[in-house]
């Protein structure tokens, strides 16, 4: 019980599409909430109050640089929501395994037809000739 808690929460926190957009530029590197400001176009006490819910979950953490503080992703609470993603990737992933086979299977069966349609052609235009 307590682990669909913790994934609820997860859910929770990054189904608001501010503080997503703030996880996906943290991905690539540190950055401070100025920077992420000038770069989301968002006010600062915004981007504080959401910094503050995500850092509170665990998802940020923040060191001091000099006479600012630079945030960075911290992976735990992903790895946790991509755990129980994994359940469903091997669901899609035998569904598209399986439309893989098909769609080869259909491929070489329109392969072979399209071999043998020069033939049928041929023969169909030398009865005419004999006519």
């Amino acid at each position: 019980m307590e682990y669909i808690k913790r994934v609820e929460s997860v859910f929770e926190i990054i189904a608001e599409p501010n503080r997503r957009a703030i996880l996906s530029l943290l991905v690539s590197s540190h950055q401070s909430v100025g920077e992420i400001e000038r770069q989301l176009r968002m006010p600062q006490p915004t981007v504080s109050k959401h910094l503050r819910v995500l850092r509170d979950a665990g998802f940020v953490e923040s060191t001091v640089d000099a006479q600012r503080r630079l945030y960075r992703l911290k992976p735990e609470p992903l790895q946790e929501l991509d755990a129980w993603l994994a359940q469903f990737r091997r669901f899609w992933s035998a569904h598209l395994d399986a439309l893989e086979r098909h769609l080869n299977h259909m491929e070489r069966d329109q392969s072979t037809s399209d071999q043998s349609t020069p033939t049928k052609k041929k023969t169909k235009a030398k009865r005419r000739n004999r006519k």
